[in-house]
């Protein structure tokens, strides 16, 4: 079995105390999207980096939740959860998604992106949020409790390849809405664009 040195452990345990998340600020808006531009590359990078800052401004995205992993006064990770619509439907129903979630580089792999997801969670459903959805890795969301949505009778603002299908998730933190409400979800403004929906 390895054994970590007493050395490595403690910069392991200050790695942990130093590393918080917490709700981003107006005057964090560069970095975070220096994040999103590095997380997604040269060619994606500048397309999502827009996109955070388009909806950070989008009145129909309202409310929104913004937070960043904050690591030695340095941000490292963020994610937005903007509010969405579900159509086709005459209940109400208290609905956001998840769009987009970056990390640096250097940082990725650590955990980092789930402990934001959860926290984003933890706080949605205090605030009586009762659906999440996002558009992601089939393989990584579900770790977070999402699963896929078509099958559950939520469409997409754009339809989905069948391949893709599974990339499509929900998840209830509140209520009773799955099982018992369908619909469309319609997404603010900035997030309702064909080019945010291909793969």
């Amino acid at each position: 079995m390895e054994h970590f040195s007493p050395v490595t452990l403690l910069a392991m345990k200050q790695k942990e105390k130093v590393m918080k998340i917490r709700v981003a600020t107006e005057s964090d808006r560069s970095e975070i999207l220096n994040i999103h531009n590095q997380a997604f590359g040269k060619e994606k990078g500048p397309v999502i980096s827009k996109l955070v800052n388009d909806l950070m401004d989008d009145e129909t995205a309202r409310p929104i939740l913004s937070l960043v992993a904050v690591n030695d006064n340095k941000l490292i990770g963020h994610i937005l959860y903007t509010k969405v619509t579900i159509t086709q439907t005459a209940s109400s129903v208290s609905a956001q998604i998840l769009a987009p979630l970056a990390v640096l580089p250097s940082f990725q792999k650590s955990g980092i992106g789930q402990r934001l997801i959860n926290e984003g969670l933890k706080i949605l459903q205090t605030a009586g949020t009762e659906l999440v959805f996002v558009l992601g890795h089939p393989t990584y969301y579900p770790r977070c409790g999402f699963a896929p949505a078509g099958i559950q009778g939520f469409d997409a603002p754009y339809p989905i390849p069948e391949e893709h299908s599974a990339a499509w998730m929900v998840q209830a933190i509140n209520g009773d809405a799955l099982g018992n409400i369908k619909g469309k979800v319609r997404c603010s403004k900035a997030l309702n664009e064909p080019q945010h929906w291909r793969e």
